[in-house]
């Protein structure tokens, strides 16, 4: 059996309790085997987003009340892991400079820093589809997709892929895009690996407006895409990647996250007639 063979790894997920960050620990725990998961957030309670049942209940022993201001706390809680699952932060799109500034901008330096003082391996960054929505907002086909005038798209959408320039229409996925850039330049200046997802629309019970359904990733795809880049090989020293799950209308693609690190979306989410 060669989960046997392999050390367990010892990954810490920052945001814990937010939506995104409850639905990685619990699927990362039924793999007691393969992962020894630790959370660090801002505060014990779950985030208001994430529902009763879906709340990641974490032994003490496992777990840091920490902001993530404080470098020297967060090398220590990171000392000793071999993957930092990066997705606290503000995650309102309208989030106001001061916020975005504390919580996306310094908050991710000092996180990055912290990884490389503690000699992590990898870090996984939670970017956003938000660095790319000046074309969703912009551009045809997109803009007809955005306003649910779906008949307007054609069925063979050139989506839009990582080669693409980013084009963000807000703070929030300009804080986003900085993030990308730190990854890239720790990835280049130490040992450090960083993948940057740039995450769809992730839901409470996955419950999907329809607004959101062309940008939408369920809670159980996301938690396998983080999974497949906990797994993916240690040569990747950067990567970026999109993550949502299948719909008709995707306008980004997934295929390259497939051939980067082996994600195949097991969800198609659908129009409801």
């Amino acid at each position: 059996n060669h989960s046997e063979l392999m050390p367990q790894q010892s990954i810490l997920i920052t945001g814990v309790h937010g939506l995104v960050g409850s639905s990685v620990y619990r699927h990362l725990i039924e793999k007691s085997d393969l992962y020894k998961v630790y959370g660090l957030d801002s505060s014990r309670q779950r985030s208001e987003r994430v529902h009763a049942s879906e709340a990641a209940d974490i032994p003490e022993s496992h777990f840091v009340l920490a902001d993530l201001s404080d470098r020297r706390v967060l090398e220590e809680a990171f000392h000793g892991k071999d993957t930092i699952i990066h997705l606290a932060g503000d995650p309102n799109a309208d989030a106001p400079w001061e916020s975005i500034l504390k919580n996306n901008i310094e908050a991710s330096y000092n996180l990055f820093e912290a990884v490389k003082q503690a000699g992590v391996k990898r870090v996984i960054y939670a970017s956003s589809i938000h660095v790319s929505f000046g074309y969703f907002c912009n551009v045809e086909p997109y803009k007809s997709i955005r306003i649910g005038n779906y008949n307007e798209a054609s069925e063979a959408i050139e989506r839009i892929g990582i080669s693409d320039p980013v084009w963000p229409v807000n703070l929030y996925g300009s804080s986003k895009v900085f993030g990308e850039t730190l990854a890239r330049m720790y990835s280049s200046t130490s040992d450090m690996s960083c993948i940057c997802i740039r995450m769809g629309g992730v839901h409470s019970m996955d419950k999907v407006p329809k607004p959101v359904l062309p940008n939408a990733c369920t809670r159980n795809d996301m938690a396998r895409l983080i999974e497949c880049c906990i797994q993916a090989s240690d040569t990747l020293d950067f990567e970026i990647i999109y993550g949502l799950s299948n719909s008709d209308y995707r306008w980004v693609d997934i295929e390259h996250t497939q051939n980067a690190v082996g994600y195949t979306p097991q969800d198609t989410i659908k129009l409801e007639d």
